[in-house]
């Protein structure tokens, strides 16, 4: 347990900043799932209408600091030839 008051006050911040980064995890990984169900169901164009939101809430994750830039375009790429395939 912290015992100074400079190490207590460390632990509210990384309590508040964990409670911050997992609203933008969580809102990625559900879109993620949402966009891999619509393609599976063989239902693209919705998949593709979802598809803009993911890229903001990556990009946006990335800005912040939560997941690194190179791991946000990653994601994109691969979830764009994901839908792409899928409705060739």
């Amino acid at each position: 347990m912290a015992i100074t008051k400079s190490a207590k006050k460390a632990l509210r911040q990384n309590i508040k900043r964990k409670a911050h980064n997992l609203t933008y995890k969580d809102k990625i990984k559900s879109l993620v799932k949402e966009v891999k169900f619509l393609v599976l169901a063989k239902k693209n164009k919705e998949a593709e209408g979802i598809l803009p939101k993911l890229y903001q809430s990556l990009d946006k994750a990335a800005k912040v600091g939560v997941i690194k830039k190179n791991e946000a375009s990653r994601k994109k790429s691969r979830l764009t030839r994901f839908v792409a395939k899928s409705s060739e």
